[in-house]
């Protein structure tokens, strides 16, 4: 499963990476987010750093552990995870685009076991939920960028 997505931040790239790398002041700035605890590594985001979130999704409660994997200041990061026989990875690319920000977003769930493949069917319900929890965490970040600009 891959869900895309772009978004123009009429903010600076260099704020916006700032904001969207900032692990300490998510869950103030990203309603879905209930917790987030910082568990290796900075909470200014750099490869390495490993975080356990837990959100509201699909009205219930998830937590998952992500880390870091790929990291380049103010251009790009990527976040990895592993759940019940699933891998997710996030891509986050920020350019500067009409006096703003252009965001691309990528996420990506691959199934890496057999009951994880057979799952992924019924995932494929999940998708629609999934996405709009992404864009609302999305303009929810768009907002703060904006704001602080």
């Amino acid at each position: 499963m891959k869900i895309t997505d772009s978004v123009h931040i009429d903010a600076p790239t260099q704020r916006v990476f700032e904001i969207f790398t900032d692990l300490d002041s998510t869950p103030s700035r990203v309603s879905g987010i209930l917790s987030l605890e910082v568990l290796e590594g900075p909470a200014q985001l750099s490869v390495g750093t490993k975080w356990r979130e837990t959100r509201v999704f699909a009205g219930k409660e998830a937590t998952e552990v992500m880390w870091v994997t790929a990291y380049e200041q103010d251009v790009s990061y990527t976040v990895d995870a592993q759940s019940h026989g699933m891998h997710y990875q996030s891509v986050y690319l920020f350019m500067p685009s009409h006096g703003g920000t252009r965001l691309d977003y990528r996420f990506t769930m691959t199934p890496l076991t057999f009951g994880a493949r057979l799952m992924s069917v019924v995932g494929l319900l999940f998708l629609g939920a999934t996405k709009k929890a992404l864009t609302k965490d999305h303009h929810e970040l768009k907002v703060a960028c904006e704001s602080a600009a």
